[in-house]
């Protein structure tokens, strides 16, 4: 697939929600992803393991989710970047609006070797 396929790919299966998150591990991503979250301090996950544990923390840590919206890609030649709009409760914490940008990179087999989020 092209890096365009990929990401609309990607924003496809992201719509779907819950089913279609599996879906993107097993399709679009290395198993020797490394994933960066920028919300506080920096938390870098390195490999498929630790992926699949920080979704679940996050699905834990929903209480409920009002809307989740995702953007269409801004694609470049090995990478793209997608914003993500939720309005979520999540546990312990008031009801908030959150947009952040997700940045991928693709290699060269055409999978995702990287992922960064930020505000």
């Amino acid at each position: 697939m092209t890096t365009s396929e990929i990401a609309q790919r990607l924003v496809d299966l992201n719509k779907k929600g819950e089913e279609g998150y599996k879906q993107i591990y097993a399709e679009l991503y290395s198993p020797d992803i490394v994933s960066v979250e920028n919300w506080g301090d920096r938390e870098e996950h390195v490999g498929m393991d630790a992926l699949m544990a920080k979704g679940q923390k996050w699905e834990e840590s929903v209480e409920e989710m009002f809307e989740m919206r995702v953007g269409e890609p801004l694609v470049a030649d090995k990478s793209f970047a997608v914003t993500f709009y939720m309005d979520v409760k999540l546990k312990g914490m008031d009801r908030m609006q959150m947009t952040e940008l997700a940045v991928y990179r693709v290699n060269d087999e055409g999978k995702i070797y990287h992922e960064e989020f930020t505000a």
